[in-house]
């Protein structure tokens, strides 16, 4: 491998995106370079990682071209789509659509399709355990990443795919974290009943695909699954109220009162760890602790994300 070959890091102001650009510029050796890709290169965001040595450039998912400008010459890419931008599972196809013809078109020799589970494939859309959405989908934001690998399989780019998990971080910044009850103790409400839900800080991601980029081919074709830790609601309750320095406590609701709640993407939120209560054991099985610590030494407990972050938790 050449010295400084560039990856080029679709959605590098995002918190996957920005957390490899991150990895990168901080990585010891320096055998890559990173080509941030953004919307706009002059938003504060962009203009951050530029101050730390990125060569930012914009580019838009929606417009190819633009994509094989950004992706030419480059060694290989990171691609990640925002289905929480537009809701529109069709949007996120043709998106990924345009990654795989740009990648193909550039020749990158390694590309990592931030990806998830079809759970099409597990609960059929005549399956009435859950809602079906969309007239074509269980779990939209799931389901349209999963349907996309085929896009990148049969332009024959050399792809990693990559399943990642739960973000602490939402717990700050989706509305994820615990809410005061009536009675002022704050609640955690998660619909997975006492099963485990595999999470991991948003950082992590960036550094375990940096693993993955440094370990050549050997993950190309293959799907990995990242994790830092697999948690019960309780087991989530309990660190943060240790980290709080308060009592709280986990609200095990169906997934039903979940998807009744009143914010944008609770249907399919719902679905969405319904699909992971249900079927527990594979989709954690699929997020190797071990291998995310091999690929990423540093990985975060959740305890030591909580070191760090709890202090942001808004509490209501």
């Amino acid at each position: 491998m050449s010295a400084q070959n560039i990856i080029t890091v679709v959605g590098a102001t995002g918190a996957q995106g920005g957390g490899l650009v991150r990895a990168i510029l901080d990585s010891p050796g320096g055998e890559f370079a990173v080509r941030a890709l953004t919307r706009n290169a002059r938003s504060e965001k962009a203009q951050a990682l530029a101050a730390l040595g990125a060569d930012v450039v914009e580019a838009d998912l929606d417009d190819r071209a633009s994509l094989e400008a950004a992706f030419e010459g480059a060694w290989g890419a990171y691609c990640v789509t925002n289905f929480w931008e537009h809701f529109s599972p069709q949007k996120e196809l043709a998106q990924a659509r345009n990654l795989a013809a740009a990648a193909r078109a550039a020749g990158l020799q390694h590309v990592i399709w931030s990806t998830l589970e079809d759970t099409r494939r597990r609960v059929p859309l005549d399956d009435d355990r859950m809602p079906t959405l969309m007239e074509h989908y269980k779990v939209p934001h799931f389901d349209a990443k999963g349907e996309a690998n085929r896009f990148f399989t049969e332009a024959g780019v050399p792809t990693t795919f990559l399943l990642t998990s739960f973000y602490w971080d939402n717990l700050i910044y989706f509305g994820s974290g615990p809410t005061r009850g009536e009675d002022g103790t704050l609640v955690l409400t998660f619909p997975m009943a006492d099963k485990k839900l595999p999470g991991i800080a948003a950082a992590d991601i960036g550094r375990c695909a940096l693993g993955i980029f440094k370990a050549g081919s050997r993950y190309i074709g293959k799907t990995v699954g990242i994790a830092g830790e697999h948690l019960t609601g309780e087991e989530m309750a309990a660190a943060l109220g240790r980290a709080l320095g308060e009592t709280v406590r986990y609200n095990a609701v169906s997934p039903e009162v979940y998807r009744s709640f009143d914010f944008p993407g609770a249907d399919d939120i719902g679905n969405m760890f319904q699909f992971k209560r249900d079927f527990e054991a594979q989709f954690c099985g699929a997020r190797d602790l071990k291998e995310s610590r091999a690929l990423n030494p540093s990985l975060q407990t959740f305890e030591e994300w909580l070191a760090e972050n709890a202090a942001q938790i808004p509490l209501e």
